[in-house]
């Protein structure tokens, strides 16, 4: 029998290596961070959050000391005499972002996993700056899903601008000065008109989406691209089971009736015009339509690809851990 790629271990063994890593968070911090539905308290972060808060940042150490390793090699060829007309490049990499990706189904909490890493690594000094995108802002527009006839593939991978998310990871990962990305709005239920969203040159980058760990496809001459996750230097799975994550997302729906559909600008408005009953045999057949379609095709395949996989119990908390072995 081949050996396991991973690293199997309970959350209390996991939370024994958090060491003497000072929680820096408030219980009404962790209020803030927590999405709808989700169960995140204090201890969840003390016992989870804080052990990958440090091992992420081993990671950036020691992803730091490779790229010094590199400099130093490339230090007598950037010394050497250049040629006239000759590019005599910069003679090492200097200042590029360390890139987390955050993977996993609608509902399972990868938003709020996203939020509490985003808080918990810009408490570490060695890198104060970490910024977030969400991969919804490069959705196709509505007008463009409709015409094309996929609104009712939204969040599968064809509903993305794919070329222009892998380039704006591409652009920070390079060290550009100013990477801009589209904006979406959960309340119009599509890109906000010329809304950019501008990151520059952050320490840390945690790129969050449904579907951030695919592998690239063949382009129309065959050959292989690169895929988004090539650019990650560390990726997370937010993994439960599938009737779990229904429930989630029924419990979500409902309590978003009640709240942010009951705005008359909110794309899902109309469900607040019919009986709850109503209502929830919609979220029910957009769960089984396309959002579970999408995470057993798509979705759930790519998680062994990720770096560490969080596996969550019913009661949204996380009960053990996979961590993929070097």
């Amino acid at each position: 029998m081949p050996a396991k790629p991973y690293v199997e271990l309970s959350r209390a063994e996991w939370s024994a290596l958090r060491e003497r890593t000072p929680l820096p968070l408030t219980a009404a911090e962790v209020e803030e961070l927590r999405g709808l539905g989700d169960v995140v308290d204090l201890d969840e972060v003390r016992e989870v959050f804080l052990p990958l808060s440090r091992l992420l940042n081993l990671y950036v150490a020691a992803t730091q000391g490779l790229r010094d390793a590199v400099n130093t090699f490339l230090s007598d060829w950037s010394r050497r005499p250049v040629e006239p007309g000759e590019d005599g490049g910069n003679g090492g990499q200097h200042g590029t972002p360390f890139v987390i990706g955050v993977a996993g189904s609608v509902a399972v909490g990868k938003s709020t996993v996203s939020r509490l890493l985003q808080a918990l690594l810009a408490r570490w000094p060695e890198h104060p700056r970490v910024e977030l995108v969400t991969t919804d802002g490069f959705l196709l527009p509505t007008a463009e899903l409709q015409e094309r006839g996929l609104m009712s593939r939204k969040g599968f991978p064809e509903s993305y601008d794919r070329r222009a998310l892998t380039r704006f990871v591409a652009d920070v990962k390079a060290g550009k000065p100013d990477v801009t990305a589209p904006v979406y709005s959960h309340l119009i239920y599509d890109r906000v008109p010329g809304e950019r969203l501008t990151v520059r040159r952050p320490d840390i980058l945690i790129v969050e989406g449904l579907n951030v760990l695919q592998p690239a496809l063949p382009g129309k001459d065959g050959r292989t691209r690169l895929a988004l996750a090539d650019y990650f230097d560390f990726s997370v799975y937010v993994d439960a089971r599938t009737s779990d994550i229904e429930a989630w997302y029924l419990n979500r729906f409902r309590a978003l009736r009640d709240t942010a559909f009951q705005n008359p600008r909110s794309y899902f408005h109309r469900y607040t015009q019919v009986t709850e009953d109503e209502a929830l045999d919609y979220a029910r057949r957009t769960w089984h339509t396309i959002n579970e379609p999408n995470l057993r095709q798509n979705i759930a395949p790519t998680r062994g690809r990720a770096t560490l996989q969080l596996h969550k119990g019913a009661d949204h908390k996380v009960e053990r851990l996979s961590l993929r072995k070097l």
